[in-house]
């Protein structure tokens, strides 16, 4: 049960109130910022939230029990708060919410509504519109392992165990053109074997994109370059001579674990479960369907 501050109930029962919502936003990287929907900044428990961030909220509902409630914010960029670079590079993604009720003319008279955390955040023309989602969200999200044919590991996270620090699975190069948003020119990149970068990452050294990482969809051999689509578009173009690192790739598959990795025994699918024909199909007296081992 929620308690209510003396004072600021004291306040909330009077015939006139001087009350705004103010927003504390921890990002994963442990940055504080502070935003309010007031017209001027407040400081309240030692945090400065910002009037200047035009931060607005749309309506919500509380309901008892553990309800997946959503909500929303919405806001202008400003170099002073928000960017659209912060939002790009996915500064924000998970970050932890924390609403308050403030008294705009007494801040020391707050009190904490509840804590969510960032969800989808959709951009359109210099705004911005996040979701905030309860914790209670989580319960939904699915727990444990997936029972399939393909490895459920992160390529080089300790289950999977590559080393992708290795020079083998790493390639540098530098950007000679950009043909389009998702797709660049690179030379200086050593002979791979094709698809050998495949679902693999590109991430900028340097430059405007700096620290950027993009998934890469293919990559082939132009004119003595090497030519790498993006699953995305960028959002702002390279530059001529911006270093890239290429990290391999791998599609999950039992068959590219043996044969690119030689990490089959580290292989966390199960390949040789039954597909969905075989699930379907009935005896008829020349099959055999009697549970023993399929494959050996």
């Amino acid at each position: 049960m929620r308690s209510v501050p003396q004072a600021l109930k004291a306040h909330l029962d009077g015939d006139a109130t001087t009350v705004c919502h103010a927003w504390r936003v921890t990002r994963r990287d442990g940055v504080v910022l502070g935003f309010t929907e007031h017209d001027h900044d407040l400081d309240v428990a030692g945090t400065i939230f910002q009037a200047a961030s035009g931060f607005s909220a749309s309506q919500a509902e509380e309901e008892a029990g553990l309800p997946a409630a959503t909500s929303e914010v919405a806001g202008g960029f400003s170099s002073a708060a928000i960017t659209e670079d912060d939002l790009t590079r996915g500064r924000y993604d998970g970050a932890r919410v924390e609403v308050f009720l403030v008294n705009w003319q007494m801040p020391e008279q707050f009190m904490l509504l509840k804590v969510q955390e960032i969800g989808e955040v959709s951009r359109d023309a210099g705004r911005f519109q996040a979701e905030l989602r309860s914790f209670a969200s989580r319960l939904g999200e699915p727990q444990g392992r997936v029972y399939g044919r393909r490895c459920d590991a992160t390529l080089g996270d300790t289950r999977c165990g590559i080393d992708l620090t290795q020079p083998a699975m790493r390639a540098e190069g530098v950007v000679a053109s950009v043909s389009d948003m998702s797709r660049l020119r690179l030379s200086g990149v050593r002979e791979v074997a094709d698809g050998f970068f495949r679902f693999g990452v590109l991430t900028f050294i340097d430059g405007d994109n700096s620290g950027h990482r993009l998934d890469i969809e293919a990559h082939a051999l132009v004119d003595d370059l090497m030519e790498v689509a993006l699953w995305l578009p960028l959002d702002r173009a390279p530059q001529a001579g911006d270093r890239v690192v290429l990290t391999v790739g791998c599609d999950k598959a039992f068959s590219t674990c043996k044969a690119k990795f030689a990490n089959h025994l580290n292989f966390r699918g199960f390949p040789h479960m039954p597909g969905a024909d075989f699930a379907y199909t009935y005896a008829d007296g020349e099959s055999v369907h009697d549970g023993s081992v399929l494959f050996r």
